[in-house]
């Protein structure tokens, strides 16, 4: 027989309503969990953003305490309670869906309430005791939902903006690892899937370690710009019911508690309905997707096969590819990474179309747009951890048959033509193509260069760097 379920009553400008006795949140958290059942998402499945909205509340608690606005005792409740949000705990009463109406005001109702009945239990009171610490008049002193939501989103961005470097240079360093390995094989490049000159398979592999440090650093970049909040704002940006002093004081206090190098926004006003920041950030992220997804394209092509494909590199076997074909495996770690990347696009999208459509002095789709950020930056660096850990370390090259590709290529011929001439080197190129016979044996059939000139062209070292131009000796 299940145990019977005790509530206590709960008021706000609706009416009263029960709220179940044992849970942390209160009846505004309630009637959203009524209000918003649209993802099955709570927003506690982003726990940076829990950590960031107890740092705002901690700060805001420190701030109107030295302001004279907040006794010590109900401040170090508060303080007390957004410590344990800050190691991980009561994550669970965080209970309000992702995506909702009224501009992240049903979140931070769920984080004063949270927050002040936890507050309570540690003043020796009971949950709903609000006449001993309530969540609006002490919790949420001097704040709006329009200053703590935008200065939530950017910290908790910022810390899932580190790990995300953190997953990227992990990835990086294992493309850098295998560019090291492969250094000194063989194989032809191609463009437009038509085969072009030798490289070696490390030259291909260090670009792609490349393109990561690149975006690495333009990760940091965006990040820069997510360090202005607009604390201090209250509603709309004028800081009206706030201190005067308020402002700097909560800066300094959230500076401490985060370790983020954070400014306050010169104008209130502008930083309260402006969204440009997280817009130029999902665009960056964007960057990461595109590129990625395009390394991912590159591995599934050159591991193509094993028999009919191009099948220059191997990709560790993770799984059974088929349930119908025996021994099949698929490209299934580059596959997931792709499809994380066409996520992220279609984030971005989503992003600037909610970023555009605020109006005046609030943009009220704030949520939408910390989901697609946090599935963006969350995925991404999940995304780089498997690739680099599932499939990158573990890819092998079948070195004889690269090499062999490209004694075979009529692309080699690029590397003869400053010694034979471009009109020899398309006459040589056309009868090899027609032929199927090698560059080599019909450069020296026609008596163009010796076998010593052509072994000394074609070393590896010369076909795959930048060389002086080799002078036949004079016969």
């Amino acid at each position: 027989m299940a145990a019977e379920i005790s509530f206590r009553t709960e008021h706000d400008l609706l009416g009263d309503r029960d709220v179940p006795a044992h849970v942390y949140y209160g009846v505004h958290t309630l009637r959203a969990l009524e209000n918003f059942p649209i993802t099955g998402s709570p927003i506690s499945v982003y726990p940076e953003l829990i950590k960031a909205l107890a740092c705002i509340k901690q700060a805001a608690a420190q701030a109107n305490h030295e302001l004279g606005l907040l006794d010590a005792t109900r401040c170090d409740a508060i303080v007390g309670a957004c410590a344990e949000l800050l190691e991980g705990k009561l994550h669970d009463q965080f209970v309000v869906d992702v995506i909702q109406g009224g501009a992240g005001t049903s979140t931070n109702m769920n984080a004063n309430e949270v927050i002040a009945n936890r507050a309570l239990e540690l003043l020796g009171k009971k949950k709903g005791e609000y006449q001993y610490l309530h969540p609006n008049e002490q919790v949420n002193i001097g704040q709006s939902t329009n200053d703590v939501y935008p200065s939530a989103l950017k910290v908790a961005t910022w810390f899932g903006i580190l790990g995300l470097i953190d997953a990227m240079a992990v990835l990086r360093r294992a493309f850098e690892a295998k560019s090291l390995e492969f250094k000194d094989v063989l194989k032809m490049g191609r463009t437009q899937l038509q085969d072009a000159v030798p490289m070696t398979l490390g030259q291909e592999f260090s670009t792609y370690a490349v393109m990561l440090g690149e975006d690495e650093e333009r990760l940091r970049e965006a990040a820069l710009l997510i360090c202005e909040i607009n604390m201090g704002a209250t509603a709309i940006g004028t800081g009206i019911t706030a201190h005067p002093d308020y402002a700097p004081l909560i800066l300094k206090h959230l500076k401490e508690i985060t370790g983020i190098p954070l400014v306050t926004a010169p104008n209130l006003i502008e930083a309260t309905q402006d969204c440009g920041a997280f817009v130029q950030l999902s665009g960056v992220l964007k960057r990461v997707a595109v590129k990625l997804s395009k390394t991912c394209n590159d591995l599934r092509l050159l591991s193509s096969g094993p028999r009919a494909g191009l099948g220059e590199i191997n990709l560790p076997p993770m799984q059974a590819g088929s349930s119908i074909m025996p021994g099949k495996v698929n490209p299934v770690i580059p596959e997931v990474v792709n499809q994380i990347a066409f996520e992220v696009i279609g984030n971005d999208v989503t992003v600037s179309f909610a970023a555009e459509a605020g109006q005046l002095q609030l943009n009220a789709f704030e949520p939408i747009i910390a989901h697609s950020l946090f599935k963006s930056v969350t995925h991404l660096r999940n995304g780089c951890l498997t690739l680099a850990e599932r499939c990158v370390k573990g890819i092998t090259a079948n070195e004889a048959h690269l090499r062999a590709s490209v004694e075979n290529s009529i692309g080699i011929v690029t590397a003869l033509n400053p010694y034979i001439g471009y009109a020899n080197a398309t006459s040589v190129a056309m009868e090899a193509h027609a032929t199927g016979g090698r560059v080599y044996d019909i450069v020296l059939e026609r008596g163009l260069l010796s076998e010593q000139q052509l072994d000394e062209i074609l070393k590896p070292e010369v076909l795959t760097q930048p060389t002086p131009l080799y002078m036949p000796p004079k016969q």
